[in-house]
């Protein structure tokens, strides 16, 4: 977790909505009262790729803890189903996609992969700009601190 970087005045979640496998719109304001670990990636994107199955790992092992992984494609709506098949395979990953980069853009980010940490009351306390390891302790010491922020 070397490129985690604390938000010294966090913020306000992304309101930008991203639709799921059935095309249904969603926001991030959705999962408030648990801690969400918004993953934004692309199925072009290495990094990306790379850290998929330990997010997974991340979300199998928080399962019934106020605690959700939401993983967010950045992939283009011709790409959709590459990025639904590649997600397919990465169980319990859910599959959201944002064609048009407006989370990114409102989330500020600078490349990708990028990883919010939002804390259950809505607000970005932390950020990890490029490729991590969501399943060893250090990820799962920030999940727990981000639980303790209630």
């Amino acid at each position: 977790m070397k490129s985690l970087t604390v938000d010294p005045q966090p913020s306000t979640a992304p309101t930008t909505a991203f639709t799921d496998a059935a095309g249904k719109a969603h926001t991030l304001a959705e999962f408030k009262g648990k801690v969400v670990v918004v993953n934004l990636w692309a199925t072009w994107c290495g990094p990306c790729v790379q850290e998929m199955p330990t997010l997974a790992k991340l979300a199998d092992e928080t399962q019934g803890q106020p605690v959700v992984v939401v993983p967010i494609s950045l992939d283009r709506v011709e790409d959709r189903a590459n990025a639904q098949a590649f997600i397919g395979k990465r169980p319990p990953l859910p599959f959201y996609n944002d064609p048009t980069f407006g989370i990114a853009y409102a989330a500020k980010t600078e490349g990708l992969p990028t990883t919010l940490l939002v804390d259950a009351s809505g607000m970005v306390r932390a950020r990890v700009a490029g490729g991590a390891d969501w399943s060893g302790p250090d990820a799962m010491r920030v999940v727990e601190a981000l639980e303790k922020t209630r």
